[in-house]
Order: C-alpha cells, then sequence, then structure tokens
C-alpha cells in the first residue's frame, strides 16, 4: 500500500506550488529540465517544502537518477 503523502505528492513541474521566481515558465530550473543539462545540486530547506518532490520530478523527467 502506498502512503498517502507520496499518492498526492505532485508528478510533473507544472503541479507544485510556490517557488514561481525558480521553478516557473522560463525560470531557471525549468530551462535545466527543458534543455536536459541538470548540475549537481543542493536543495536547502525546512521539511514538507518540496525538495524530494522536485528531486523526484528533475529525475523522472530527465531520466536520471537521485
Amino acid at each position: 500500500m502506498q502512503p498517502l503523502a507520496d499518492k498526492l505528492r505532485p508528478h510533473q513541474i507544472e503541479d507544485m506550488v510556490g517557488q514561481s521566481h525558480i521553478i516557473g515558465k522560463g525560470k531557471v530550473i525549468n530551462k535545466l529540465i527543458e534543455n536536459n543539462t541538470i548540475p549537481n545540486m543542493i536543495l536547502y530547506g525546512p521539511p514538507g517544502t518540496g525538495k524530494t518532490t522536485l528531486a523526484n520530478i528533475i529525475a523522472n523527467v530527465t531520466g536520471k537518477n537521485i
């Protein structure tokens, strides 16, 4: 059985809420995903802010491992 948090987790960058200055259309993270040029990144912040979700979305879209 899959945890509820995993079921509700966004699966596309467009479904994420907040941080639009970084992940919005035409912004830094979105451009990196579109160009498939993901550098090493450290995602920093308090629990529950979407770090793991963003990492999973990037990995799924680009076909890379986290």
